[in-house]
């Protein structure tokens, strides 16, 4: 099996000739420092125009041929792989403040000839009165970076569960699933309403496309995909001003909630579990240098 997928490896590898190889790994360089300036930077003017130029050079880096199979390890973005292969989707935020937060992200296809198919994503949080009320399009994105994927399917339809997180504001963090589709098309379609659970008082009560857990500002409330038993599970939230009303009073109660796939459907369940995994991603940008003391 080790020899199968060492030659497996291999092969995909020899996909990227040696120029473009070279290439990329050159390009990756420069992308990498404009990465480290989009967390590091002091001044929010570098971290944005670091962002912009980062934008710009990442998407010429993937207009090489079969760019898809290239891994792009040192920057610090978002990087998943859809479990089937088909598509990897990339995400990461630039910040202006504690207040102002903003999510990028892009979509690439995997293609049989190795040319570029990328959707970019728009974050239009911001000027949504509910993000959580409708199917979406690349140009209307509930942004978030992405640290998980699960795929499952149903009937004709493949569904991947995008677990990811927004910092949101000064006063309360986000953590979504987020359901991708493709349609008749093949152009990427988020949301889904295919939630399932009680109204608590808590979360937003049901029908919705996509599912958030809102909670206090560095409250550290979990959500991910636990493969074992099939559960995205997350933290059961309690009010510790007894205004559940009001997200930023939400904190961890200490034992756990989820949602297990039933027939096309992410169905609540409050199954205690025997072994919860610990969902923090190495690639989450850390704090700005001006805010760490905050």
């Amino acid at each position: 099996m080790f020899i199968l997928l060492f030659v497996l490896k291999c092969s995909i590898a020899q996909k990227i000739d040696a120029t473009s190889l070279k290439q990329l790994q050159q390009m990756e360089v420069q992308l990498k420092s404009l990465t480290d300036s989009i967390i590091n930077a002091e001044s929010f003017l570098v971290r944005f125009k670091s962002d912009s130029a980062f934008i710009k050079g990442f998407v010429q880096a993937l207009k090489t041929k079969n760019s898809f199979n290239y891994n792009f390890d040192s920057l610090q973005i978002s990087k998943l792989v859809a479990p089937d292969s088909s598509f990897k989707i990339f995400t990461w935020q630039v910040t202006k403040d504690l207040s102002y937060y903003r999510q990028r992200g892009a979509i690439q296809m995997k293609t049989q000839d190795g040319s570029l198919k990328l959707f970019p994503l728009f974050d239009v949080s911001d000027f949504t009165e509910n993000p959580l009320d409708s199917v979406r399009d690349a140009q209307h994105w509930i942004g978030a970076v992405y640290y998980n994927i699960v795929m499952k399917k149903f009937g004709k339809t493949t569904y991947y569960s995008l677990i990811g997180s927004d910092e949101n504001d000064a006063r309360s963090n986000k953590k979504y699933i987020e359901i991708l589709t493709f349609n008749t098309e093949g152009k990427p379609l988020f949301g889904a309403p295919i939630f399932s659970y009680p109204n608590d008082g808590i979360k937003t009560y049901p029908p919705q496309y996509r599912f958030c857990l809102e909670f206090k500002k560095d409250g550290g409330a979990r959500m991910n995909y636990e493969k074992k038993s099939g559960i995205i599970f997350m933290d059961h939230l309690v009010s510790e001003s007894n205004e559940p009303g009001f997200k930023y009073t939400l904190v961890p109660y200490g034992d756990y909630e989820g949602f297990k796939w039933q027939r096309g459907k992410w169905v609540f369940t409050d199954v205690p579990f025997e072994k919860i995994i610990s969902e923090k991603p190495n690639y989450m940008p850390l704090p700005n240098k001006e805010f760490k003391e905050n």
